[in-house]
């Protein structure tokens, strides 16, 4: 019987050596079966961990959020006698892609699931942010329209501030600045706004600071990867 493991991608353009260990980099050099939420992603992924890989031998099973449950079901056969590894297109699978869904199959059919250490930009945002780290949400996208979006970025401020909770979100990325823009107009002037961008590579920002401090300034982050962290308490 086959293990599913759980392999973390690269958040950018990141050494393979400076955010994977060797035991995940051994696993993944040993499993033949991927699902996978974008192919040319992960075939351009293990050609970095080893460029020995012959990719011709492998088995490329889509999973992302056009799969049905009922196609997702199709790949279970392949456990019974070999190990499958998920891989989303950055980070850590199961969370903000659909990797969950396999997941889940695989606990009721009584097969080991296997989470592999490796980045997950929204753990390490949370970390390096100062914000309360017993006590969050990680919330996925904001709506949209701008008048749901202002309603929930209110929302999520006020409930930090009862209940000291630190709120975590992400946008696409050519909307981070029309965002970052309506934070700072809707938003109390105390509150603290972290912005992690483009963790672990060579262009890591991660800043952590007032609403009011923000108003001046213009961070640079149109068009890459963020993580907006949101936290109703001042310094």
């Amino acid at each position: 019987m086959g293990k599913l493991y759980l392999i973390p991608n690269l958040l950018g353009e990141t050494p393979i050596e400076r955010v994977i260990p060797d035991d995940v980099i051994h696993i993944i050099k040993n499993i033949k079966v991927f699902a996978t939420e974008n192919v040319k992603n992960t075939r351009r992924y293990l050609k970095k961990i080893d460029k020995a890989i012959n990719i011709d031998e492998l088995v490329f099973l889509d999973l992302n959020e056009h799969s049905d449950i009922k196609d997702i079901e199709t790949y279970l056969p392949y456990l019974a006698n070999q190990d499958m590894g998920i891989i989303s297109e950055a980070g850590c699978p199961g969370i903000a892609d659909p990797g969950a869904e396999l997941v889940a199959l695989a606990h009721k059919h009584d097969y080991q699931v296997i989470p592999l250490v490796g980045p997950s930009s929204i753990l390490l945002a949370l970390i390096a942010s100062g914000a309360n780290g017993q006590n969050f949400s990680f919330n996925g996208y904001l709506p949209i329209a701008k008048p749901e979006r202002i309603k929930t970025l209110k929302a999520y401020e006020k409930q930090s501030a009862a209940e000291n909770r630190t709120q975590l979100f992400i946008e696409t990325p050519y909307r981070n600045v029309q965002l970052f823009e309506d934070m700072i107009a809707t938003l109390s002037p105390t509150t603290r706004l972290t912005i992690a961008c483009d963790i672990t590579t060579e262009n890591e920002y991660i800043k952590t600071m007032l609403i009011k401090d923000w108003k001046h300034v213009k961070p640079d982050i149109n068009k890459r990867p963020t993580i907006f962290v949101l936290y109703a308490r001042s310094f």
